[in-house]
């Protein structure tokens, strides 16, 4: 490892560890389903502590964040992995055309819901945005792997998308996996189509209608249209 990088980490841990609190912790691993360690830092705390960090690590040329960013991705404690994120995020890292091979390393590893649909959601939407012509090779990609979490994320890449969100591209990957047992799968349908709703709440009614899905993404994907029928029956 890099000199340097190892002396950011280093004082990071530092940081981190002086604030950790062992009863957050443990807290924390459970929520979490015990898949990683925490120093267990609460968030408003985290944020303030690890923003000398995050300032100066944003600004690095994607040559220097990459190899940083996968070394945050290693340590055990998943406050380095939120930062990795955040630090990503304020670089606008997805501006860069490159960047796709780290995100897609970041989604395979240390993979579970709260790093996945970050990374999804804030990194991978606005390239594929910014880089129109990746899309379909790597939403082909993800689809066809082996790997839920790279399907989950074809599936809510567009959450943020409004009014631009593709309907048949989206429509197309929900039909191949509508069927899947996999509950990060029938509940990231559902959200995926909630969303929708928000726009075009008469397609989402029909795509369902017309289509089998599993009872979890059905409830996801009426829950807002839902609400806003009970909040204009109660006026």
């Amino acid at each position: 490892m890099d000199k340097e990088i190892n002396d950011v980490v280093m004082e990071l841990r530092h940081v981190f560890e002086q604030a950790g609190n062992a009863s957050n912790a443990a807290a924390m691993r459970k929520y979490m389903k015990n898949h990683f360690d925490y120093h267990g830092i609460k968030k408003p705390l985290r944020v303030e502590i690890q923003q000398p960090f995050l300032a100066v690590c944003s600004k690095l040329n994607f040559e220097q964040m990459d190899p940083l960013i996968r070394e945050l991705w290693q340590q055990p404690e998943r406050e380095y992995q939120y930062l990795a994120i955040q630090i990503l995020d304020k670089a606008k890292v997805w501006k860069t055309k490159k960047s796709i091979e780290l995100l897609e390393w970041l989604l395979v590893n240390k993979s579970w819901w709260d790093s996945v649909d970050a990374i999804a959601v804030k990194l991978i939407g606005p390239y594929m945005k910014t880089f129109p012509g990746k899309r379909n090779l790597y939403m082909n990609k993800w689809r066809n792997s082996d790997n839920m979490w790279l399907q989950r994320t074809t599936l809510i890449f567009q959450l943020k998308y409004g009014e631009a969100i593709d309907k048949k591209l989206l429509f197309e990957i929900i039909e191949q996996f509508s069927t899947s047992k996999e509950f990060f799968l029938k509940k990231a349908i559902g959200w995926a189509l909630r969303e929708l709703s928000y726009y075009d709440p008469q397609e989402v009614i029909e795509f369902c209608n017309t289509h089998t899905l599993q009872a979890l993404s059905v409830r996801e994907a009426y829950k807002a249209m839902r609400r806003t029928s009970a909040a204009s029956l109660s006026k």
